[in-house]
């Protein structure tokens, strides 16, 4: 067997790692269509969280993946260079931190000059450049903070508010938060499935606002005592609660009416007050408040569930619902009971999705059109020759690769970033 040099060697290695490079723009293509049609919406956390759980990459990679791929829509030029290896995904991932329209050019000649280290060091100090401008901005940011909430005509809520950037990045950051929550993962969909939710990104915020204030208040923000801190008092028939088709009233108190469903679903893991009314709506006997489920046995539905069970969803939290429900004549008893995430919750009773529990003891969920849910995505089917099959994609593309086709121009000279910067910075050096 003739054994390569290694020089012949290490040129296999640079032209596979750009070819690797090269076919990362057709992957970053994919993520960012995936993420602008939400085919991650049907339960999963955000596209990085649906990334996690099918590709198995860790959640921090996940999420530069994504932004990413948002970036490079609008920077043309650095997704040429990564699509013809004359960028390292690992360059191009730290330029599309600080790269505009406007700047592309500048950070491209940066790219290809300079190695991945002068790159993150240049990146970094253009960064401390844009923040001096920040700063000069901040007085009259903090002055004009304002937060306007009232009730509209038709009982919804209205928001509208402006907040300084370090208050709004929390914000931003704790709806970001809730919304990952909201979106816990669940199991794959399959290509041609038409089931995945189709809410809007604002519908999205509202829902992760109103978690938010959930959250806080029960983390004792109000003095209160926890069963009362964000109690939301819904008026429901029990003719309603029993089969959701049943005429009769579904109302929160206030007037706004909601579905039976969601009636039922809060009815799942809730305090309830009975009341009796004459012939003429006026209240002839009120009941005890009794809680749905007693203390002890939430304790063992917690220790035995660990958080929501719905297939894929890794919250270690959630709501007891009733797999038949109580007003159905469910019991409540631990094997009547599973823990389901506030987003899951929702889509068992007012999604569609459905839930058993099989003759072992074990769970089955199931799609609204009465399909199983699989517990885990399957496998996808891997090609004998992985290397090979990106090669070729690459060269049927038109790209042509050399073992010195991402090698930077550098000299070999010590990088001075303060002059960098000072050449380069639009605010230093405008062209």
């Amino acid at each position: 067997m003739l054994m390569r040099s290694l020089e012949q060697l290490g040129d296999e290695i640079a032209v596979l790692s750009v070819h690797l490079d090269a076919a990362t723009v057709r992957l970053l293509d994919l993520i960012r269509e995936f993420d602008a049609r939400e085919g991650w919406n049907n339960g999963f956390r955000s596209c990085a969280a649906w990334l996690a759980y099918r590709v198995g990459l860790d959640i921090g990679a996940a999420r530069e993946r994504v932004r990413v791929a948002r970036a490079l829509e609008g920077l043309p030029r650095l997704k040429e260079a990564l699509a013809h290896g004359e960028l390292s995904y690992a360059k191009v991932r730290a330029l599309t931190r600080v790269a505009t329209p406007e700047t592309e050019e500048r950070l491209l000649a940066v790219g290809r000059a300079g190695t991945a280290e002068h790159v993150e060091r240049i990146v970094r100090g253009w960064r401390r450049v844009d923040r001096k401008q920040e700063r000069e901005e901040t007085k009259s940011r903090h002055k004009h903070r304002a937060l306007h909430v009232y009730q509209d005509v038709d009982g919804t809520v209205v928001i509208r508010g402006r907040l300084a950037p370090e208050a709004g990045a929390v914000l931003i950051q704790a709806l970001t938060a809730a919304g990952d929550v909201l979106r816990a993962k669940p199991p794959l969909l399959e290509p041609n499935n038409t089931l995945a939710e189709t809410r809007s990104f604002e519908q999205q915020q509202a829902d992760a606002l109103v978690l938010i204030a959930e959250t806080a208040l029960h983390h004792g923000i109000d003095p209160g005592t926890p069963g009362e801190r964000y109690q939301v008092v819904v008026h429901v028939d029990a003719e309603v609660l029993a089969d959701g088709d049943a005429p009769g009233q579904s109302v929160i108190e206030g007037g706004a009416r909601v579905s039976a469903e969601t009636s039922q679903r809060l009815a799942c893991d809730a305090s309830r007050v009975e009341m009796r009314h004459d012939a003429d709506g006026i209240i002839v006997e009120v009941g005890p408040r009794t809680r749905t489920i007693p203390t002890a046995l939430r304790r063992a539905l917690a220790f035995r569930d660990h958080g929501c069970r719905f297939p894929g969803c890794d919250l270690p939290f959630g709501q007891a619902h009733h797999i038949q429900h109580w007003a159905q004549g469910g019991p409540t008893t631990l094997a009547n009971l599973v823990v389901l995430c506030r987003r899951h919750h929702r889509a068992v009773h007012e999604e569609g999705f459905q839930v058993n529990r099989r003759d072992d003891g074990g769970l089955q969920f199931f799609w609204p059109h009465g399909g199983p849910l699989p517990p885990v995505p399957p496998p996808p089917k891997i090609l004998a020759d992985a290397a090979a099959a990106v090669r070729a994609g690459n060269t049927s593309a038109g790209i042509s690769i050399h073992p010195h086709t991402a090698t930077p121009s550098w000299d070999g000279r010590g990088l001075d970033v303060g002059w960098a910067i000072d050449v380069l910075h639009p605010l230093a050096n405008p062209l």
